[in-house]
């Protein structure tokens, strides 16, 4: 997705490059993507891109180009070798100094609106946090850096936003450089600390030995949170959500409902495992079995809405007649013609101003008693029932219970 360009040293000493993704809106707020110690190499574009997906108009500064230009390193046992031998090299302040000039030229460039924050992982945590304390930024981030006990004397420079993400088994970072950096930094207003349990360092990088799917997907979610408040940019995601709604559900238009998604996308309806995953599977399953699969009087009744920054939660009711066969929520079910009210819970995430990924959960068991194909008789089910208390909380509440009478009048 992104090219390479130019930066001027400010020492005059002379230039080096820098990988540039742009979002598909060509213009946004600006973003410093800092590399680990193995270069500006594949993982470090990739990640630049997917940045970009978020409405990030990024830079990735060859931070090694004084010692060696266009450092591409992968990670086996001679690249780490190489890695750090060229981080034992490194100057910290001629880096900060280069930054700044990848800052300057960011800034310069038309494509790039509002203001600019710095991202780093490993070296680039550091960085983004000495970054942050001397440059002029928004935003700074960093990913399980080191080093940054020795420099906590710089922090009252800082002016912007400050989060910083730990793994609590990062030898590179161990608890007791943590409870410094935590003493000095976690009671400043402008400062997110986030410690992420049983996780070692490099956590957040794909392909990575320690790569742990759940701590990287949320520090993501804090890490654009900083970012949209800091910077933008800003969506309505409300607005997206409901017109993917309306292309699902009312003009049952399966082209118009992928447009509303990014390039690979993926859906999950999380009680039958159905759903697809990038753009070919899932433009099947809608096509196929879920958009025009739907009956005629399927209904959605929005009972609370919870949005943030990257995604949204709905709660709501899904209603329909079971007469014809939806086997994207009750597979190979014969129509009933039952009248069926579910409670539902969506999430939604966005990547920039398109949905990435929808999660849906319902409780399946008062499906299928609704539909007469589960015997609620002795076990702890409910049918409508569950959407009757969804919009009445005052009817009974612990009649699946036989406990319950038990409890009368104790304290």
């Amino acid at each position: 997705m992104g090219i390479q360009i130019d930066i001027d040293s400010k020492d005059g000493s002379g230039a080096f490059t820098g990988y540039l993704s742009v979002p598909s809106a060509g213009t946004g707020p600006g973003l410093i993507l800092l590399q680990e110690i193995f270069g500006v190499n594949a993982t470090m574009r990739e990640i630049a891109d997917y940045y970009a997906e978020e409405g990030y108009v990024v830079l990735v500064p060859d931070l090694f180009w004084r010692q060696e230009a266009n450092v591409e390193l992968g990670y086996d046992p001679d690249s780490w070798q190489k890695a750090f031998g060229l981080f034992q090299g490194f100057d910290q302040d001629k880096g900060v100094e280069d930054i700044d000039a990848a800052l300057s030229v960011l800034r310069s460039r038309e494509e790039c609106t509002g203001g600019v924050g710095v991202l780093g992982f490993c070296l680039g945590a550091r960085m983004a946090y000495l970054t942050a304390c001397r440059c002029d930024v928004d935003a700074a981030i960093g990913y399980y850096g080191m080093g940054m006990e020795n420099h906590l004397d710089e922090a009252d420079n800082i002016k912007g936003r400050l989060l910083l993400h730990f793994a609590e088994n990062d030898e590179y970072c161990p608890a007791s450089a943590r409870n410094d950096i935590f003493a000095a930094l976690e009671s400043r207003e402008n400062v997110e600390l986030y410690l992420y349990p049983g996780v070692d360092h490099a956590f957040a990088r794909p392909g990575s030995e320690h790569y742990h799917k759940p701590s990287a997907l949320l520090a993501h979610e804090r890490s654009v949170a900083v970012l949209r408040r800091a910077i933008g940019p800003h969506y309505n995601l409300s607005h997206l959500w409901d017109k993917h709604c309306e292309y699902e559900f009312d003009t049952r238009n399966v082209d118009d409902t992928m447009a509303t998604m990014v390039a690979e996308p993926y859906v999950n309806h999380i009680p039958t495992l159905t759903g697809g995953v990038g753009y070919k599977d899932l433009y099947r399953f809608y096509k196929h079995h879920f958009v025009n699969s739907n009956p005629d009087d399927t209904k959605l009744i929005p009972i609370s809405r919870t949005i943030g920054d990257t995604q949204i939660v709905d709660e709501l009711l899904f209603c329909f007649t079971h007469d014809r066969e939806i086997d994207w929520l009750v597979p190979g079910i014969e129509p009933t013609g039952k009248y069926v009210e579910v409670p539902f819970v969506a999430v939604v995430k966005f990547r920039g101003d398109k949905l990435y990924h929808e999660h849906i959960y319902w409780d399946q068991a008062t499906v299928l008693v609704q539909l007469g194909v589960l015997d609620p008789k002795g076990l702890p089910v409910a049918g409508r029932e569950t959407a009757a208390k969804l919009l009445d909380e005052t009817l009974p509440s612990n009649e699946l219970m036989p406990t319950w009478p038990s409890s009368a009048g104790k304290e």
